[in-house]
């Protein structure tokens, strides 16, 4: 059965200044959508899901038009019919994973028999043994949770430092289908970073997502174009002697079922050079699977 999503933000919440009227009826489309589609079975939700954002959402909030333009920055000499090609995949990608996420019961148990595959595993494995911390570092590609999920069925615990939403209506339930996957999930800011820092002090493990754009951060060259990228995860690693380890799931041809990987971890350095390395581990699958990117990312403004 899918779960039954959170109680919609109410009125109350718009009157205490938690959003705008806009954030609160967008909240309130999208919750809907999301409501709607999991009542269907899950093989069903996925493929609908994506679906609809390739052929309406895309299309109409700009999603679409914004990857092609990313990508003919990035690339100049490709087609016009390949970018419209990939940026249909990409918002066919963006749907499949949200509603996966959404569905994280079903998604797991979904993801259950999924080989773990990777030099990395050994690794985190010994890291467990041994109480020493671990951070996992990935982008938003495939599904970045799929790897957090299959761990877990293993008996991992994996927390996670995100990006609040700026709608903080949907951010509520955002957060909150990250948590119940698995360990507890820290937003960006003073008391959830002082939070993160003491689940990884403890010995525990926590996924970053680094491929966003970060005011105040070094320019690091992603795809050939300088993109400001935050060192938190490297800063974080240094600083508590965590594992860093990049790790990924990559979508399969039929939709529904991912390849996990967990790469070798990254030597400690310093923070730019351990960045700079994650970048290009990431680089990598995008060169494979440009399509399991999310292009829809400002991820160059200045």
């Amino acid at each position: 059965m899918a779960p039954r999503p959170a109680p919609p933000a109410t009125l109350t919440s718009l009157r205490n200044g938690l959003g705008t009227a806009a954030d609160w009826l967008s909240n309130l489309a999208l919750r809907g959508l999301i409501g709607a589609i999991l009542a269907l079975p899950y093989r069903t939700r996925v493929t609908a899901m994506g679906a609809v954002l390739r052929r309406v959402i895309g299309p109409a909030l700009g999603y679409r038009r914004r990857a092609e333009a990313n990508l003919a920055m990035i690339h100049p000499d490709m087609p016009a019919s390949e970018r419209r090609r990939i940026a249909d995949a990409v918002c066919d990608n963006f749907g499949r994973t949200l509603i996966e996420n959404y569905s994280w019961r079903d998604f797991g148990r979904h993801l259950a028999g999924t080989p773990i595959k990777g030099e990395g595993l050994a690794a985190v494995e010994e890291a467990r043994a041994a109480g020493r911390p671990v951070i996992f570092v990935t982008g938003h590609f495939g599904n970045y949770e799929a790897p957090r999920q299959a761990l877990t069925a293993r008996g991992y615990r994996i927390g996670g430092l995100y990006r609040p939403a700026r709608n903080r209506f949907f951010n509520a339930h955002y957060a909150r289908s990250m948590t119940e996957t698995s360990g507890p999930v820290f937003p960006q800011g003073h008391k959830g970073t002082f939070g993160f820092a003491r689940h990884l002090k403890s010995g525990g493990m926590a996924t970053i997502l680094f491929d966003v754009r970060v005011i105040k951060s070094p320019r690091i060259p992603f795809l050939g174009k300088p993109a400001l990228t935050s060192t938190s995860a490297a800063d974080f690693a240094l600083k508590f002697d965590a594992l860093l380890v990049p790790y990924f799931g990559t979508r399969q041809p039929d939709g529904l079922s991912f390849e996990i990987e967990i790469e070798r971890p990254i030597a400690h350095s310093d923070p730019l050079t351990m960045t700079t390395e994650m970048t290009r581990r990431l680089e990598a699958r995008i060169a494979r699977n440009p399509e399991q990117w999310f292009w829809i990312h400002r991820r160059w403004k200045p």
